[in-house]
This record gives structure tokens, sequence and C-alpha cells, in this order.
């Protein structure tokens, strides 16, 4: 208790005082805390009335814990929510750290927390989370993460330490993700994108899942959406995608919006429009979905928060400029690049593009990853290209 005390106080005077100095104050607090009380994390969640919502993943975490946060808001819930996107256990605990009391009381009422995925598994061994979310895993910043596998072993390990009170909530599409139930305890809801005509069935050299996670047999896809997500089996062994309690059964694609046709497990669900474009942004919002449900937050109540869902910073952000529209894209991987490919050439526009490439300890040092982006389907939809950024020679 003296610790903890010791640990809230003094974070709280680093945030003070940073604040104070113009500076915003998303780590340093945490990382005041954490040298205090290394339990800190611990102790600043566990009066939460709701409990804790961890959103893990590779792409699409920021968005998706942005939807959730909206969505428990208009439920009549108070989230406390790492909405600036520092996603590690320092920034976690700012985050908390500065929607709390002196006593370190959570003036919020759920947590909304946004955790990195090489992060997880210490986030996981802190806490026990009311509900963990994974989108997606792939390969991301070659100089910081492990070997996809090998990151997906050590999730795998901490969630099979969980207690059954955990639910997981699963991206069913993605064979890396939906593998990690196998040790739970707990409920897992798994959620998925079921229209036959998103994706194709050709195998997409970037795919982080050739071979089955449990038995290393080839797996086989129906329909591939991106990378090695989509309907997949495993033809030696059974193993194959879970049945989906939450699901687009149809997605029809815009410039400015996406809108999914719902199914859940048993009737069709009202239709949602999320004001994002993109295939990934449905399956952003399906996951946002699957979380409230498990919270117990009814669709229409979600429906009407994601329908006025605004970007984070860099997230399809639209911004207007002398009269020019600018959308900013932030990408960081090869999946996520294609991903924002595909969404520009879903609008069937001619746009002028600016690609501004860094390396950075923010960007990631290795920026070989670009070798894997499909830079050759812009060629004939883009009007002007123009490159900038440390790497532009890349």
């Amino acid at each position: 208790m003296i610790r903890t005390a010791l640990a809230v106080s003094a974070g709280k005077l680093a945030r003070l005082v940073l604040n104070r100095a113009g500076r915003g104050a998303t780590a340093l607090p945490g990382v005041i805390a954490l040298a205090v009380e290394p339990r800190a994390l611990a102790s600043l969640t566990a009066s939460l009335e709701h409990g804790a919502v961890c959103v893990s993943g590779t792409n699409g975490k920021t968005t998706t814990s942005r939807m959730l946060s909206d969505i428990v808001r208009a439920a009549g819930w108070a989230p406390v929510h790492n909405r600036s996107g520092s996603n590690l256990d320092r920034g976690i605990v700012a985050a908390l750290l500065a929607d709390s009391s002196w006593s370190g009381a959570p003036r919020g009422n759920v947590g909304i927390l946004e955790v990195d995925e090489a992060t997880l598994p210490r986030v996981l061994a802190r806490i026990a989370p009311r509900v963990v979310l994974v989108t997606n895993l792939f390969r991301d910043q070659l100089d910081r993460y492990f070997e996809i596998d090998a990151l997906a072993r050590r999730i795998a390990a901490a969630i099979a330490t969980l207690p059954a009170a955990t639910t997981l909530v699963l991206n069913a599409d993605d064979p890396i993700v939906a593998q990690l139930a196998q040790g739970h305890r707990g409920p897992v809801t798994y959620f998925g994108v079921d229209d036959p005509h998103a994706g194709g069935t050709v195998a997409q050299s970037i795919s982080d899942a050739t071979r089955c996670p449990r038995c290393r047999a080839p797996l086989q896809y129906s329909r591939i959406v991106l990378a090695h997500i989509g309907d997949w089996s495993c033809v030696a062994c059974g193993f194959r995608r879970p049945e989906r309690d939450v699901a687009a059964s149809a997605v029809e694609l815009s410039a400015d919006t996406t809108r999914i046709r719902m199914a859940g497990a048993t009737a069709p669900l009202d239709p949602l429009i999320v004001p994002l474009p993109g295939l990934y942004n449905a399956y952003n919002a399906l996951a946002a979905l699957s979380v409230a449900r498990v919270l117990g937050i009814g669709l229409p109540t979600a429906s009407r928060a994601l329908a006025s869902f605004q970007p984070a910073f860099g997230r399809l952000e639209t911004i207007e400029a002398d009269g020019r529209t600018l959308r900013l894209v932030l990408v960081k991987n090869p999946a996520g690049f294609n991903a924002a490919i595909g969404a520009l050439l879903e609008t069937g526009r001619h746009p002028r593009l600016l690609a501004a490439l860094n390396d950075r300890d923010a960007d990631g040092r290795d920026v070989s990853w670009i070798w894997d982006a499909d830079f050759e389907s812009l060629a004939p939809r883009v009007a002007h290209a123009f490159v900038t950024g440390l790497r532009s020679r890349d």
C-alpha cells in the first residue's frame, strides 16, 4: 500500500511538471511509477467497476480501442483509455495515473487498454483483464519484434495462465490468432468476415501463416482476404477457422465509408455504417462490436457510436489544407501497407500520393519490409507520386 501510494504520487508529480513544461506526459510518469512499484499496473486497475479490456495485435489496435472507448462512453460508462497510443506498460500506467485521484482511485469505471503485442505477455502476467482482444498477428518492425511464431507462443503461454473469468475475443480469420484459444480455460468469442466476395483465392506473397500452427502441415484457403487472413483449414489435423459469434455477411466499400451487413450466431443483425474506408476497418469494427457484446452493450448503442467515429491521427485521418483534402495513412508493416493500398484502390480515384519513410527509433531501423508492399498495383491508379523522408531513396 505504501509503495503504491508513493508510486502514484511520484508519477502524478512527474505528470504535473511535464504538463507545465508543455510536454505530453504519455510515458515518463509511468516509468517513474513502475520504478517505485513494479505492481502499479495491477493496483491501478484493481478497482475498475467494469474491469479492464486489453486490446492487442499487430494492426488495428489503436482504431479498435478508440472505437471501443466511444462505444462504452455511449453506454454511459466512463473509460480510462491510453488514447494517445502509448501502448507499452509505461504508457498504460501513465494513462491510468492521468485518470485517477492522488490516492490512485480511478475516475473512470472501465479500462480500455491498448497493449503492444510484444508487451501483452508482460501485462497479462500482472493483471487479469475482463476481456483480452487480439486483432491479428503479422510481421512488424523487424528490428524490434520476435519472429511471429515465437511471439504467438509467448502470447499463448500468457493467455493459458489467465483465470476462467477472462473472455478472449479473437479474429477467427487469422489462424495464428485463432490458435491462441487452445490453452484458455474461459469463454472465447470469435469474429470474422463471411462475405464470399471479400478477398480472392490467390495466395499472397506476404502470408505469415502458410502452415498450420498446430501440426505444421500446409494450410488450405478457400478465400484469402489479406496475407494469411481468410477462410482457412488444415486437412492434416482438422484445425479450421472457428465458427464466428459476430460476423459480417456482406461488406460494401466506398471512398469514405464501410457498410457492414451483420450476422449473429443465431439471427441477422442490423447493417452498420462505419465512416472509414477499407476492408480492414470492417475487421476493426467487428472486433469492437464483439467486445461490446461480451460487456453486455447492445448493438444499437454500439452502432450509433461507430456511425460518428473519428479516426486517430494518421489512421485514415482526413484534414483540410488550403482548400484541398488530405488523407493521412500510417503504415508500419507489409500487411498494413497492402491493406492501405487496397483501401486507396477501392475509392476508384486517381489521387496524388506523398510517401514518407524514416528509420528513426520510433519508426523502426530496418525498413526492408517495404519490399513486400504491393507498390506495383498503385502504378496505374496514382496521378502523381512523391517520396520524402530519411530513407526516401529506398
